[in-house]
């Protein structure tokens, strides 16, 4: 089981396509919203250098934005 995080906002498009993504292909995560928790936005721009959402943390990998290819990669999904 792959540990993952996903830093997102309420109106984040690209957040909600990789929580879709998340769950079609069954993948459990922890979301922090970064537009009401400062802690979680320190700790994302910390990890990442990121301003932006969404910002996906599996297994300490950073994916920055919604990309199939390496979210894929990272979760080991054919």
């Amino acid at each position: 089981m792959h540990k993952v995080t996903i830093f997102t906002t309420p109106t984040c498009a690209y957040c909600k396509m990789t929580k879709q993504f998340f769950k079609n292909n069954n993948v459990q995560y922890e979301e922090k919203d970064v537009a009401t928790d400062t802690s979680a936005r320190e700790e994302m721009i910390k990890k990442s250098g990121q301003f932006g959402v969404p910002v996906i943390d599996i297994d300490g990998k950073i994916i920055i934005g919604f990309d199939q290819s390496k979210l894929k990669e990272a979760l080991e999904i054919n």
